[in-house]
């Protein structure tokens, strides 16, 4: 898959993630997070008024230190496609 190929599907998986309207089990959403967050090259910590949160959070981004950004964009792509079964009903 190019390059391009790869951020569109990106972005229309992220579409569908936003688009959803029930909540997600925490481990997929944390998950969700932190592929998302370095898909992005976005490092900064979490932060909020809920500690534990935050920890989890943290827990899930450095599990994914070691993806390139092209890793990450596909494992989200593969995770919204595991959990909604498919990205073309969206």
């Amino acid at each position: 898959m190019s390059s391009e190929e790869l951020d569109k599907e990106f972005e229309h998986a992220v579409d569908c993630v936003n688009a959803h309207k029930d909540p997600f089990p925490a481990d997929t959403l944390l998950k969700l997070y932190a592929y998302y967050k370095r898909a992005n090259h976005d490092s900064q910590r979490p932060s909020g008024s809920k500690p534990l949160i935050s920890a989890f959070k943290t827990n899930a981004l450095f599990q994914t230190r070691n993806m390139t950004i092209d890793e990450a964009k596909q494992e989200y792509i593969d995770l919204v496609k595991d959990y909604f079964g498919s990205l073309d009903d969206f």
